[in-house]
C-alpha cells in the first residue's frame, strides 16, 4: 500500500500510518481527512476500554465545518454487504487551529471522516424510524379495514346496490389506492425486518417496495386525471374500458418497470445504509442502490406529483368560486384537505431535504406520508358516509 510507514515502540506498540484514497473504503465511500489512517496496536493484544484515552492528532491545511469533520475508527464487517464501516463509538473529538485531535479509549484505525453536511443525528434517525414503523402500520390496517368493510358492504346490499357500487368509477379508483399504499406500507415494513436476511430475499423485498411506491404514486396521478375530468373538464367526456386502461397504466408499467430492473439489473436492489453522524451506521434497509434508479424514481415522482398538484389548485380556485356563491367556506376546506392527501401533494416534501429545511421536512415528510393510507381511510369513509346520509334525505323527503 502506498505510503505505508511503520515502528515500535518499546517493542510492543506498534503504529501504522496509511496515505492511500483506496484503503478503508466503506459501502457509501466515504472520505477521511487527507486520505489519512492511523493504526496504534499493542502487538499480540486487543486493547479497549482505557481509562485515560490515548490521543492522535490530525494536521490539516483545510477550512473544516466542525461538526462535519469527526473522529472515527474502522469496524470491521459493521454492515450488510460489506467490509466494514467507520464508527466514533468511544472517540471524542477536539478542533484546534489546523488540527483535529481525537481522544479514543482503544487501539485500531484512526481517521477523521468528513462527513455531509445533510447527515442526521442518532436521536433524530431512532425517532424517525419509530415514526415511520408507526404510522406504516397504522396505515397497513386501515387500509386493509377499509377494502375488507368494502367488500364486506358489496357482497351484503342488495344487487341493484352491487351493481351500482361496481359502476361508480370514483369508489373503484379509490379501492385501487388503498390497495396501492396497503402494498407500499407492507414492503416498506418488511424491507427493514429483512435487512438481515439472504441476499435474495432483500432483492425481492427492495423491488416490492420499488413496485408499491410507484404503483401509488401512479394511482395518485389517475385520482388527479378523475378529478380532472369531474370538476374541471365536465362536458362530453367518455373513455372506453375507462378503468382498465387507468389500471394499465397504474399498475402495468410500474410492475413492468420493476420486473425489467430483476431480470437485467438485479444489483439496482439490495442493502441500502442510512447513515447518521454518530453511529454513521444506523440502519440498513432494502431499498434502490443505485444513483441512477434513484434519480429515475425522483423524477417519476416529481412528473406525477407537478400534475397533482396543478390539478388541485385548479380544483381549489373552483371551489372558491363556488365559495363565494354559497358560503360553504369550511366544509370546502375539508374538501381541499382530503383531496391533498388523496392526490399524495406532500410526497412533494421530498425536494426540500436540504440546508435548514432537513430536520423539519423529514418529520413532516415522515409523519404525513407514513400516515397518508390512515388519513385516505378516513376521508373515504367521512364522504361516503356524507353521501349515503344525502341520499337517505333524498329519499325520506
Amino acid at each position: 500500500v502506498e505510503g505505508i510507514q511503520a515502528w515500535r515502540v518499546e517493542q510492543k506498540l506498534v503504529c501504522i500510518y496509511i496515505h492511500s484514497p483506496c484503503v478503508f473504503q466503506d459501502a457509501h465511500n466515504s472520505s477521511v481527512l487527507n486520505d489519512d489512517v492511523l493504526g496504534a496496536f499493542l502487538h499480540g493484544t486487543h486493547v479497549a476500554g482505557l481509562s485515560r484515552p490515548v490521543e492522535i492528532q490530525f494536521w490539516h491545511d483545510m477550512v473544516l465545518d466542525v461538526s462535519n469533520a469527526t473522529c472515527v475508527f474502522w469496524q470491521p464487517g459493521a454492515g450488510a454487504g460489506s467490509t466494514g464501516n467507520w464508527s466514533r463509538e468511544g472517540c471524542e473529538t477536539t478542533h484546534r487551529k489546523g488540527t483535529v485531535i481525537c481522544h479514543c479509549d482503544h487501539l485500531t484505525y484512526f481517521a477523521v471522516l468528513l462527513l455531509p453536511a445533510d447527515t442526521l443525528a442518532p436521536a433524530q434517525l431512532a425517532s424517525l424510524t419509530y415514526i415511520s414503523t408507526i404510522g406504516c402500520s397504522l396505515s397497513a390496517a386501515a387500509t386493509l379495514c377499509t377494502l375488507l368493510l368494502c367488500c364486506f358492504f358489496s357482497t351484503s346490499f342488495p344487487p341493484h346496490s352491487c351493481r351500482h357500487w361496481l359502476r361508480d368509477k370514483t369508489t373503484r379508483i379509490h379501492m385501487h389506492l388503498l390497495t396501492a399504499l396497503f402494498l407500499l406500507n407492507c414492503s416498506f415494513l418488511l424491507s427493514t425486518l429483512l435487512a438481515t436476511s439472504t441476499e435474495g430475499l432483500c432483492w425481492v423485498t427492495a423491488a416490492m417496495l420499488h413496485a408499491g411506491l410507484l404503483c401509488a404514486l401512479a394511482w395518485m396521478a389517475a385520482e388527479a386525471f378523475h378529478l380532472f375530468l369531474l370538476v374541471i373538464k365536465v362536458y362530453n367526456v367518455y373513455i372506453q374500458h375507462y378503468v382498465l386502461k387507468l389500471c394499465l397504466f397504474a399498475w402495468g408499467l410500474p410492475m413492468l418497470a420493476v420486473v425489467a430492473v430483476l431480470v437485467f439489473k438485479r444489483d439496482t436492489y439490495g442493502y441500502h445504509i442510512i447513515s447518521s453522524s454518530e453511529g454513521y451506521s444506523n440502519m440498513t434497509m432494502c431499498w434502490l442502490t443505485s444513483l441512477p434508479a434513484h434519480y429515475a424514481t425522483l423524477c417519476y415522482a416529481g412528473l406525477i406529483l407537478l400534475f397533482n398538484t396543478l390539478v388541485l389548485g385548479r380544483v381549489v380556485m373552483i371551489l372558491q368560486r363556488i365559495q363565494r356563491q354559497k358560503g360553504q367556506a369550511r366544509k370546502d376546506w375539508v374538501t381541499v384537505l382530503g383531496l391533498t392527501c388523496l392526490l399524495g401533494t406532500t410526497w412533494g416534501l421530498a425536494f426540500f431535504s436540504f440546508g435548514v429545511f432537513l430536520v423539519p421536512q423529514l418529520y413532516l415528510f415522515t409523519i404525513l406520508n407514513s400516515l397518508q393510507g390512515l388519513f385516505v381511510c378516513l376521508w373515504y369513509i367521512t364522504v361516503h358516509r356524507r353521501s349515503k346520509l344525502g341520499s337517505i334525505s333524498n329519499t325520506s323527503r
